[in-house]
């Protein structure tokens, strides 16, 4: 074998970081050895918890990551360690499987951003991996070769269908008989699972839009391009919902059967009405309808991120039975086990895409209605792509100091409260919110804000970034 290389140093001096979801960065800076670092750094890291002998990998359809896996088995292998390849599947059918096999996995996403760049979710055999944990992977000072050898990964699809057990068993074959969904599947990881499975619970299913080529979906940041593909499918097609999800799975995106695309958090808040969730622990970004729906006992706030979220589930658990989160790009994440349809439900604490679907989707009444009932607060949000992390911080810290002269600009009264939980949430006297906090995923600047209408919510969105630029 060749020299050897240490974690650490590895991993410091690629230029990847871990964000709210993952470790993330480009392409061209995940080498066959940075692949194999993160991987050996991982289970290291974790190896004095657990005892297990195999590894399982998935990836998404991204074009690098293939070679990615190929470099993370390599470098397990060096220790010795089964590798199990899920080939392409979503994040969630992976965490599931390995769960249920109390192993240690390893996700090849980049999720939503850009095809360029790309990223690792790790998963101990108990589940997503801690801010801590990410941590301890960063500073693991093992060693491996740099004899890194790509070679073929053969296809194990028992992780795909043990995800499609997990919701064909739980509902009733006939609980989506009458509704005719729209699945866009364009580059999902999960494409060749939904629409078997929405055909296996009754529905009638059309396949539009499969692309050959990445299309990084962003269930935050909806294009107007998706939105108004929506409305016209919908129109041609007379669609109950549509259907579809992020680049890796684990992020629904919905659709009403007019072809409005549902907010995640929306989303989430359906889902867990209807489930009857006794304790939610959501982030701050989330829609303010969750408290003011008053569904739930109790309701914690955390920073932006699903190890944030998941974090909040253990001191939940003492006082609760039926746990969950979500997040306001729609991931739902299930903290405990949970009776459903007189079935038990295992809990999933990473996010999931399928379990908000098939929830809302089995109701009577038209989505539409649904979202009615709910209080009248309205979200909306994007991002200034391109947009340094460094200009970002910089904005925000001014904005801490005194917000008072950008809050003018906007059109509102200099009378405000901040919150700074996760970049700077500012709540104005008239109920409005502004949120800014810069991607944990890519040099961009996230903006989510909140109203009592939907045209004002968007319009304030589009204010804001009209404002940070002419300050940029």
């Amino acid at each position: 074998m060749d020299s050897q290389l240490v974690c650490s140093e590895v991993i410091t001096n690629s230029g990847i970081a871990f964000g709210t979801s993952g470790a993330r960065g480009l392409v061209s800076e995940f080498t066959p050895n940075v692949c194999a670092a993160f991987a050996v750094a991982f289970i290291k890291s974790i190896d004095t918890e657990f005892s297990f002998s195999t590894v399982a990998l998935a990836i998404d359809n991204r074009p690098s990551s293939f070679a990615m896996a190929q470099a993370c088995a390599a470098g397990l292998k060096q220790l010795n360690l089964n590798v199990i390849y899920y080939g392409v599947i979503p994040t969630p059918a992976l965490a599931y499987k390995a769960m249920q096999d109390n192993v240690p996995s390893i996700m090849i996403t980049g999720s939503h951003i850009p095809f360029d760049r790309n990223g690792l979710k790790f998963y101990r055999p108990d589940g997503e991996i801690t801010k801590a944990d990410e941590q301890a992977i960063l500073a693991n000072g093992a060693v491996f070769y740099t004899d890194i050898a790509l070679t073929e990964l053969a296809v194990n699809t028992a992780a795909e269908a043990s995800y499609i057990s997990r919701y064909a068993d739980l509902f009733n074959q006939d609980a989506l008989a009458g509704k005719k969904v729209g699945i866009y599947e364009h580059s999902s990881a999960g494409r060749d699972i939904y629409k078997k499975l929405f055909e296996q619970l009754g529905a009638e299913v059309i396949s539009l839009e499969r692309s050959d080529t990445f299309v990084p979906i962003d269930t935050e940041a909806v294009s107007a391009e998706d939105q108004q593909k929506a409305l016209a499918w919908s129109k041609q097609y007379g669609f109950d919902a549509i259907f579809s999800t992020d680049g890796d799975g684990d992020r629904p995106l919905i659709a009403d059967e007019n072809g409005n695309w549902l907010n995640g958090d929306t989303l989430g808040l359906l889902t867990s009405q209807i489930l009857d969730i006794d304790a939610l622990a959501v982030p701050v970004s989330c829609n303010t309808a969750i408290e003011k729906s008053h569904s739930f006992k109790q309701v914690v706030r955390t920073k932006i991120g699903s190890p944030y979220v998941i974090a909040e589930f253990s001191a939940l658990k003492q006082q609760f039975t039926r746990i969950a989160g979500f997040e306001a790009n729609g991931g739902y994440l299930l903290g405990a086990e949970i009776d459903v349809n007189g079935k038990v439900l295992s809990a999933l604490p990473t996010r999931d895409a399928l379990l908000p679907a098939f929830i809302v989707l089995s109701q009577q009444q038209p989505i539409s209605e649904l979202v009615k009932r709910l209080p009248k607060r309205f979200t909306a949000s994007d991002r200034l792509q391109s947009f340094a992390r460094e200009k970002s911080l910089e904005l925000i810290e001014s904005l801490k100091q005194d917000a008072s002269n950008f809050i003018s600009q906007l059109g509102y009264k200099n009378n405000y409260d901040l919150d700074i939980t996760d970049g700077l949430r500012i709540t104005l006297a008239c109920g409005d919110i502004v949120h800014l906090r810069p991607s944990g995923n890519a040099p961009e600047l996230r903006c989510y804000v909140e109203s009592d209408t939907a045209e004002k919510a968007q319009k304030l969105v589009h204010n804001v970034f009209e404002k940070v630029l002419n300050c940029a």
